[in-house]
């Protein structure tokens, strides 16, 4: 014990941060600087008024006894560094019959979960459980009373408008169609959904095609987002007011992202398969040809060459990496046109809710998938078929950074955790390499930048590599490039048992910045401001030209704030025996 020890920086155990090299150890003055803030976690019902912090007074309305912590001592240098880390909650919390399943043991869940010190939870508001009864009637009493509970554990919220179905995707254990009257319509007109090249439909979101088409008694689909997010806004007015929901992730596309549903395990796909263009319900076909004709190139059709779910892409004409279509001016064409129609389509319904949530103290995000297989070929297939024209010569993920920065929008990333040595050879992955493509593809627009995990990790190396991408430049004066925030992917009984919890614990100390939980977002920059109008002053059109390649920002190897071998472990003696001895 005592070799492992002498391993460790005592700072380190102390929840200092004291890593040799840091900017903050070069400048020992500045990091003199501290303040003293109070906080506390109260369970104060939305509809009682909180007693006044600074008096200690309460009001006439009796409320709920609060914890009070003692006076913490923040690092205004380290401060500058803190990432707040927030955690999915589970997919069915709220049921298909709209019940908030098990009350009692979920709010056990998120007072344990609070004692990590993380700053929120990330719940999916599913559009299939809250309008599933018909056109504009919402039931939002289950979710008023998850968010209460939130509340009650002094957790703040990131709200996802989940407007496709949950099932199908990569870790769905639970299954949530679209509103049943929603698939009726499909059901005699299938068109409504993304379709391949052989015409099987995929129900798990509505096509982009049908956006702005009157199908659905008499409104658009992107004015049922826009109602569904209207009726959000008017029935959670009191938890936006008053601080709780901090975040609306507004969903694009299939699990929340904004892509095609090119891979879809019910399908048939499985990693690491190329996946399939989803353009040919009779709507996105007739717009094609369209496109073609107006261009004097009526001869060219949708590809007919591109293989199928699970192919590799030297199996097609397609993706053949020397002399395949994607290089030739008809793939090309098709390429531009498909992309551009999922960057139209993101414009288009983050507009609506930039008017819907307009002058909201809040955040907008939005969800791009990390599509890291076929990443390190010359035709970066995968993605292609996402709707991700990117390749060597071309970023295809610059304007997509840019259609954010037109609606305030954060840019929401995945496979945070991932390592290329991790990826089975043959997939030919990049994910860090994609990862800080992204990354750097948002700072260099200024906007704010947001990720998550793509599968569950429990391990110190995954949880080390999430730090590396949070903070790539490490630890510094200002705190520049770092993460907007982290979501974990997700709240389940095996995080909350041990040694896991203690190692997650860790992990978000290290976000943090080896900081304690901070309660005043100011203090590290993250103040939330009133929602401004998006941003109209530079045309579509120009948004879309942004494809020229520019080399990311810099990653350091590793993070200087990594979890330590042994720590955890560590840790949990430590708190067990002085548990034992109390």
């Amino acid at each position: 014990m005592t070799t492992v020890l002498r391993m460790m920086s005592p700072n380190l155990i102390n929840g200092r941060n004291l890593y040799k090299g840091s900017q903050i150890l070069v400048k020992g003055e500045e990091s003199k600087s501290r303040s003293h803030w109070r906080f506390s976690t109260k369970e104060v019902s939305l509809r009682t008024p909180q007693a006044t912090a600074s008096s200690g007074v309460s009001s006439t309305t009796t409320e709920p006894k609060g914890r009070e912590f003692d006076t913490t001592t923040y690092e205004d240098n380290m401060l500058a560094n803190y990432v707040p880390v927030y955690v999915m909650l589970q997919l069915g919390v709220i049921t298909n019959d709209n019940v908030l399943e098990n009350a009692e043991k979920l709010t056990k869940q998120l007072k344990k979960l609070k004692q990590s010190q993380v700053d929120g939870v990330m719940v999916d508001v599913w559009w299939g459980i809250v309008e599933s009864n018909g056109p504009k009637q919402y039931q939002w009493s289950a979710y008023r009373n998850l968010f209460e509970i939130v509340q009650s554990c002094g957790l703040k919220l990131q709200a996802i408008m989940s407007f496709h179905r949950c099932g199908g995707n990569i870790g769905d254990d639970v299954n949530i169609p679209l509103p049943k009257w929603v698939l009726e319509i499909g059901e005699t007109n299938p068109d409504i959904f993304y379709t391949n090249k052989i015409g099987n439909r995929n129900e798990e979101c509505l096509s982009l095609s049908v956006d702005n088409l009157s199908l659905f008694s008499g409104r658009t689909a992107v004015e049922m987002y826009r109602d569904y997010m209207k009726s959000f806004r008017e029935n959670m007015e009191d938890f936006i007011s008053s601080g709780v929901i901090i975040d609306i992730e507004v969903g694009l596309g299939p699990a929340g992202e904004l892509r095609y549903p090119s891979y879809t395990e019910t399908q048939g796909w499985v990693f690491p398969g190329i996946g399939e263009f989803q353009c040919y319900d009779k709507y996105l076909r007739s717009d094609y040809e369209e496109e073609v004709r107006r261009i004097g190139h009526p001869e060219w059709k949708l590809p007919e060459n591109a293989g199928q779910y699970n192919d590799v892409p030297e199996q097609t004409g397609f993706f053949e990496y020397s002399n395949g279509t994607y290089l030739e001016e008809e793939g090309k064409f098709f390429l531009s046109w498909y992309s551009r129609k999922l960057l139209l389509h993101g414009d288009q319904i983050l507009d609506e809710a930039n008017k819907v949530f307009l002058g909201c103290k809040l955040k907008l995000a939005a969800k791009v998938s990390g599509i890291h297989w076929w990443y390190k070929t010359e035709s970066h297939a995968a993605e292609l078929t996402a709707g991700y024209y990117n390749l060597k010569n071309r970023d295809g993920y610059a304007a997509i950074a840019k259609m954010m920065r037109r609606h305030h929008a954060i840019l929401n990333f995945t496979c945070l955790e991932m390592r290329n040595t991790e990826q089975p050879a043959k997939a030919k992955s990049g994910p860090q390499e994609l990862v800080q493509q992204v990354l750097s593809c948002g700072w260099r627009e200024g906007i704010e930048v947001a990720g998550e995990n793509a599968l569950p990790r429990f391990d110190r190396d995954g949880y080390n590599h999430v730090i590396l991408n949070a903070r790539p430049n490490g630890i510094n004066r200002n705190g520049k490039p770092r993460m907007f925030g982290f979501t974990y992917l997700r709240l389940s009984d095996r995080l909350l048992s041990e040694p896991n919890f203690t190692t997650f614990k860790t992990f978000v100390k290290r976000m943090h910045a080896n900081q304690e939980y901070c309660s005043e977002p100011e203090r590290y920059n993250h103040e939330l401001l009133p929602l401004e109008r998006s941003i109209n002053d530079e045309s579509f059109e120009k948004l879309v030209e942004a494809t020229e390649p520019i080399d990311p920002l810099l990653w350091l190897e590793e993070t200087d704030m990594s979890i330590r071998p042994f720590e955890s472990v560590l840790s949990l003696l430590k708190s067990t025996f002085f548990r034992n001895k109390s």
